[in-house]
């Protein structure tokens, strides 16, 4: 099982719309049978207005095909599109890290 974190650095004042799109996704994920994802915002970090989003995959291979849209319809697909549109204005950078669970 693998943690993938995906870290944004926000633009100033755009905290709340980012987290908003994550919540949005979060229940299309659930939805869609794709699993948990938990979304956290900093109280301190390494830099402010930093938005986490994480969820938990069996692999790297469904974590890549979920990336990638493989077994979803053209509706969820549309959905997920409408709920990310427009996120790079609210992102200055961002990262993914890859954790392997041991227990």
């Amino acid at each position: 099982m693998l943690l993938i974190r995906e870290i944004f650095y926000c633009k100033p004042g755009k905290v709340r719309p980012m987290v908003e799109k994550f919540l949005a996704m979060a229940k299309l994920n659930e939805k869609l049978g794709l699993g948990r994802v938990r979304v956290m915002t900093d109280l301190s970090a390494e830099r402010y207005w930093t938005v986490v989003s994480e969820m938990e995959v069996p692999s790297m291979q469904a974590f890549e095909e979920m990336m990638q849209g493989q077994g979803q319809n053209a509706e969820a697909m549309k959905e997920f599109e409408t709920i990310m549109k427009g996120y790079h204005d609210l992102v200055d950078h961002g990262r993914r890290e890859i954790y392997k669970i041991e227990g």
